[in-house]
């Protein structure tokens, strides 16, 4: 049985629960299993991870599928590499048939595994020393399928999301850590009826406050110090940053939302 993170144990708990007496669950049943976790996820996701190898339920003389407490635990594993560490599913696949053969018992690749850090005793400095010497994160790069499997969203979403430049590929048809954070949010604020035409709006402000914040800049990029040129660089991000705290502040204290 494959051993997952912790996590694992609570759906694996839920899914013989859903499972009692039969010993086998359908898919609906799996649904509601992973949904206290996962709530986002669907039945076409599950499919998805099916046909894409990550899990092989059994099946009845007429087809149907039968799913036991270890396919759960399984499928909960898979979306929570999905979720925590952006992990491609080729990467989490390769884990998954490494633990059956006994070569891969870590659930999380070495590099991408955090510093051990106590975030609770260790001053700012600290905890910004040991991000730089565990280096930058490993790089995500997601394929078409892969990054609707992990927003749970449907072919036409994505395209309309590209079609009003919330987000787009790239030239080999990949998504990055961006382009899945972006996708995640507007998979979730369309749940909740806005499309991507209600959003473009908000992409608009984004990139102005960017454009913004380069020409403040702008004289310090050509400095001939190198030093004073990655002091630009900076401040472009913490400008980026203190105008996504503004905006967030702005919809807080709005009326009707401050809750005053």
């Amino acid at each position: 049985m494959l051993h997952t993170p912790s996590g694992g144990a609570r759906v694996g708990t839920a899914a013989r629960d859903a499972g009692q007496g039969s010993g086998s669950m359908s898919i609906g049943a799996v649904l509601q299993a992973l949904r206290e976790e996962f709530p986002e996820v669907t039945v076409s996701k599950i499919r998805f991870l099916e046909a894409e190898g990550l899990v092989e339920p059994a099946r009845t003389p007429a087809g149907y599928r039968k799913f036991h407490a270890e396919d759960v635990e399984r499928l909960s594993h898979v979306l929570r590499m999905q979720r925590d560490h952006y992990l491609p599913l080729k990467v989490i696949r390769e884990q998954l048939e490494g633990a059956a053969d006994g070569t891969c018992p870590s659930a999380v690749p070495p590099s991408s595994a955090e510093p051990e850090v106590s975030h609770e005793s260790a001053e700012p400095e600290g905890r910004q020393a040991a991000q730089q010497a565990a280096g930058p994160p490993a790089a995500v790069r997601l394929g078409r399928e892969e990054l609707l499997a992990a927003v749970s969203a449907a072919p036409e979403e994505l395209a309309a999301w590209e079609e009003y430049g919330l987000l787009r590929a790239d030239a080999e048809g990949g998504y990055g850590h961006g382009e899945l954070a972006v996708a995640r949010l507007v998979a979730e604020l369309g749940r909740h009826g806005l499309e991507a035409r209600h959003l473009r709006a908000l992409k608009l402000c984004a990139e102005r406050q960017l454009d913004l914040a380069e020409q403040t800049v702008a004289s310090l990029r050509r400095h001939p110090d190198a030093r004073t040129r990655e002091l630009a660089q900076g401040t472009v991000q913490e400008l980026a940053g203190l105008s996504a705290r503004l905006y967030a502040a702005f919809v807080q204290a709005a009326p009707g939302t401050s809750g005053d």
